[in-house]
C-alpha cells in the first residue's frame, strides 16, 4: 500500500500545508518544481512571500478556518516572483485535527486545457491522415506515368522546349515526395520500445543536422547529465528530433540562427487522459530556436496535418512528431513568441523491470 508521503509527492499538482500563521509547513514535489526551490528552504516561510496571487488570500484563509469548510478559487493568476504568472485554480481546505493548518492545492490551467484539446482533435486528425494516405497511393501511379512521358518527350525536343519538360519532371517528383510523407503516417509501425539514453539520440540528430540542413546554424547543448534512460523506439524518436531540428533550421534567415537543445527532469508532469487515467512524464527535451515565431492564429493547430507556418511548408513534419510522441504515451507542446520558439517533448522513465 502507498504510504502518505509517497502519495503526497505523487500528486500531479503543487500542494502546500500551511500553519495557523500562514507559513509553509510542507511542500510536495510538484510545489518544489512550481516554486523552483526545495521543501526544506520553504519550511517556516510565509506562503505569500513565495506566491503572488491576484486575490485577497488573507481573507480566504480566514474564511476557511472560520467556516471549517473548503474554498475553491477559479482562474486566478499565480506568480512566484521569478516566473511569469500562471492562471490557476486554487483549492483551500482545513486539515482534520490540525490546529488551524490548511491544505492548499494549485492547479495550473494552461497545460490541462492543452492536453484536453489535443485528445479531442486526435480522432479527426487520424481520419484526415487516413484519407490522405489513400489518395496518395492512387495519385502516385499516374504521376509516375506523367514523369516517364515527359522524359521521353525531352529526347526529341529543342533546348527551349526542354525547359518545359524539365519543369514537369521536377514538379512531379516534388509531388511524389510530398505524397510519400503522407504515406509515412499510415506505414508507421507500432513503437519497438527499449531502454534508451536520450542524449545519445540527441547527439546523433545534432551531428546529422550540422552536416545537412542546419549547417549554417549554431547549435548549443544544455543537458542534464543525471537524466535517467527513457523507454522508446530509438528510430522513431530520432525522427522526432530530426523533424524538430529541421523545423527550427527552416525558419532561420539566410545568415543562420541559433538552436538550443535542453534536457531536464520535471517530476511533477503527468499526462491525464479523457478517461481519467494517466502516467508520469518527467523526462523533458526542449528544442529552442530564435526565429520569428509561429503565427498566433495557427499555433493551436500547429500539430494537426497540413497546417504550416511557412509559405511552402507541407504541414506534415510536426504532425508526424505529434503522432510518434502520442504512440509513445508522451506529450509534445509548443510556446512561441517572436524571437523564441520552444518545442517540448515529455517522455516516461524506463521501467526498472521489463519482461
Amino acid at each position: 500500500m502507498m504510504d502518505t508521503e509517497t502519495l503526497w509527492n505523487a500528486l500531479p499538482v503543487p500542494g502546500l500545508i500551511i500553519d495557523a500563521e500562514d507559513c509553509i509547513v510542507e511542500a510536495n514535489s510538484a510545489a518544489e518544481a512550481f516554486l523552483n526551490t526545495s521543501a526544506r528552504s520553504l519550511n517556516g516561510k510565509p506562503v505569500l512571500d513565495h506566491l503572488a496571487i491576484a486575490t485577497n488570500m488573507d481573507s480566504a484563509f480566514e474564511r476557511v478556518r472560520r467556516d471549517n469548510g473548503a474554498m475553491f478559487i477559479n482562474s486566478v493568476d499565480v506568480g512566484t516572483g521569478t516566473t511569469a504568472p500562471v492562471e490557476c485554480n486554487i483549492q483551500i481546505a482545513p486539515l482534520v485535527r490540525s490546529d488551524d493548518r490548511l491544505l492548499m492545492l494549485l492547479e495550473p490551467r494552461k497545460l490541462a486545457e492543452k492536453m484536453g484539446k489535443a485528445q479531442g482533435v486526435k480522432s479527426a486528425a487520424r481520419s484526415a491522415i487516413g484519407m490522405a494516405e489513400m489518395l496518395a497511393h492512387e495519385i502516385k501511379n499516374p504521376l509516375a506515368g506523367i514523369t516517364g512521358a515527359a522524359q521521353l518527350l525531352s529526347m526529341n525536343l529543342s533546348a527551349d522546349d526542354l525547359e518545359l519538360t524539365d519543369l514537369i519532371v521536377a514538379e512531379s517528383r516534388r509531388i511524389v515526395a510530398l505524397l510519400e510523407q503522407v504515406e509515412q503516417f499510415g506505414n508507421l509501425r507500432p513503437p519497438d520500445r527499449r531502454e534508451v539514453n536520450v542524449h545519445d539520440l540527441l547527439d546523433r540528430a545534432q551531428k546529422s543536422a550540422e552536416v545537412g540542413f542546419a549547417a549554417k546554424m549554431k547549435i548549443q547543448e544544455d543537458y542534464d547529465p543525471s537524466l535517467p534512460p527513457t523507454f522508446v523506439d530509438p528510430d522513431q524518436l530520432m525522427q522526432v528530433f530530426l523533424n524538430l531540428l529541421k523545423n527550427a533550421a527552416q525558419v532561420a534567415d539566410d545568415s543562420g540562427g541559433e538552436i538550443r537543445i535542453r534536457t531536464f527532469y520535471d517530476h511533477s508532469l503527468r499526462l491525464r487522459r479523457m478517461d481519467g487515467t494517466g502516467n508520469r512524464l518527467p523526462l523533458q527535451v526542449e528544442i529552442i530556436d530564435n526565429g520569428p515565431g509561429i503565427p498566433p492564429e495557427i499555433i493551436d493547430q500547429i500539430f494537426e496535418p497540413f497546417v504550416s507556418g511557412r509559405e511552402n511548408g507541407t504541414g506534415l513534419g510536426l504532425a508526424l512528431v505529434s503522432k510518434i510522441i502520442s504512440d509513445h504515451d508522451g506529450w509534445v507542446s509548443v510556446d512561441s513568441v517572436p524571437g523564441k520558439t520552444v518545442f517540448r517533448i515529455s517522455l516516461p522513465v524506463a521501467p526498472k523491470e521489463k519482461e
